[in-house]
């Protein structure tokens, strides 16, 4: 097995007064040219957006964008025509294909947005763009995987265009959960969204990611209960 690891605090962060982002991998003014990504994971940005604030329209091609509400709600908004809310439990994806032109904005005129932006490279390039969006019950991942993403069209999960799953998993403490990876080549980066793990021997909190790959199964251990986010993806060569 091997691993990377990428602390909370190493990210590259902007505060843009309506905008606080923080950059697991190179972003706008953030360059790293030792994160520009874990195999055909391109972007993980951990975003907080003002109350009546957001994205304006901008264009975007031959990307699955991927948007995973925290606490709040975003409104989206898209030349497709698609005009959607997305909360808490929600998860959305934008296969940009072809291009498209899209807003993501806070929902709310009181509250913060709190959302992970993802962005993963596509495995067919200038598809028809396509926006997706569905609810995933947070019981469902206790103590347990819950597939939230995956390149299977089915009524379990949302599709992406990609070898990719997406999991989130919510282990009590000295819970553990063992993760088999679906494809052979595959790598895994780990999110840790609150609480406490272990994975390899290696200690991870809140906002901690790792990277792991060169193995095709690994284990969890829930040192304190803990929200985590599983994305496996193509290692791209």
């Amino acid at each position: 097995m091997h691993t990377i690891l990428h602390t909370a605090d190493s990210r590259g962060h902007a505060n843009h007064g309506w905008l606080n982002s923080f950059h697991t991998f190179s972003f706008a003014g953030y360059y790293n040219p030792q994160r520009m990504h874990f195999g055909a994971l391109r972007v993980l940005n951990d975003d907080t957006v003002a109350p009546g604030m957001g994205f304006g329209q901008h264009p975007h091609d031959n990307m699955e964008i991927v948007s995973i509400p925290l606490a709040g709600q975003l409104k989206h908004r898209d030349t497709t025509g698609t005009e959607a809310i997305i909360r808490t439990g929600d998860i959305q994806i934008m296969s940009a294909g072809s291009g498209l032109e899209h807003s993501e904005m806070n929902g709310s005129g009181t509250e913060a947005v709190k959302f992970l932006q993802i962005w993963v490279f596509p495995k067919l390039r200038n598809i028809s763009p396509r926006y997706d969006q569905k609810y995933f019950d947070p019981a469902k991942r206790k103590n347990s995987l819950q597939v939230v993403i995956s390149p299977e069209k089915n009524a379990d999960s949302i599709w992406i265009n990609q070898d990719a799953w997406f999991s989130l998993t919510a282990p009590e403490k000295g819970k553990t959960i063992d993760y088999t990876l679906h494809q052979e080549g595959n790598g895994v980066y780990l999110f840790m969204l609150d609480g406490k793990a272990s994975v390899n021997g290696q200690s991870l909190q809140a906002r901690d990611g790792l990277g792991i790959s060169g193995t095709e199964a690994f284990t969890i251990e829930a040192l304190e209960d803990a929200d985590i986010l599983l994305m496996e993806i193509p290692m791209l060569g």
